[in-house]
């Protein structure tokens, strides 16, 4: 299980995506459980997260944790760390950083994101231009990153729109649930379900997760 965090300080939210609503329309159109799921959810959208290094930690303290134990460890960073920058987090150290309840692994793992911003073995800058697996290529290369996180990643802080991140146990669950009368779902299934929606993966993925859970992570 992986836990997406919900941020308090330090987060700024992004716009609406600009494809958003023509992704919706487009959905609607080609597939019949689109059609019957998204107007449950109005305007309702994505919110992207705009602090690069931000996204990333959220992330890492959220794998293989349950929701409610990845809310309180992310609480008590912010509570350590008001000023969630790479320099703060490795002036903080290890030990206050394992003090907010991270295991020993994803301590390092979090320093290990901050050395790479300081240190601009990540390339923010270019991003911007760069493909999605170009962007995961980079990211992975980060102790504790999987493409599970880089994808996160492209969807929230990126706002790319046609992301399929076939680890993500939600997206497996809402294809489950929505396509397959709640029978098992291989990643081929997934694949399969997930082609009539392209190029708007993200945005499908999207709605799939607000399924299960109504209430978007923030």
């Amino acid at each position: 299980m992986m836990a997406l965090v919900k941020t308090g300080a330090g987060t700024g939210a992004l716009e609406v995506p600009s494809y958003w609503e023509e992704a919706k329309a487009e959905l609607m159109k080609r597939d019949r459980i689109m059609k019957k799921l998204i107007p449950h959810f109005g305007d309702l959208h994505l919110v992207g997260h705009g602090d690069p290094f931000i996204t990333l930690a959220r992330s890492i303290v959220g794998q293989q944790a349950t929701q409610k134990a990845a809310e309180l460890a992310w609480a008590k960073l912010m509570a350590e760390i008001p000023k969630f920058t790479a320099a703060q987090v490795a002036k903080a150290g290890a030990e206050n950083l394992a003090a907010c309840g991270l295991s020993k692994r994803k301590t390092e793992y979090i320093l290990d994101l901050a050395d790479s911003f300081r240190q601009k073995r990540v390339h923010t800058d270019k991003w911007a231009q760069m493909s999605d697996e170009e962007v995961i290529s980079e990211l992975i290369q980060i102790r504790g990153i999987t493409r599970w996180t880089a994808e996160m990643f492209l969807i929230f802080n990126l706002l790319r729109p046609n992301v399929l991140p076939l680890d993500d146990p939600g997206l497996i669950h809402g294809i489950s649930r929505n396509y397959f009368s709640g029978e098992p779902v291989s990643r081929s299934d997934a694949r399969e379900v997930s082609a009539n929606w392209e190029p708007w993966r993200t945005v499908a993925t999207w709605y799939l997760w607000r399924s299960l859970d109504p209430v978007p992570v923030k």
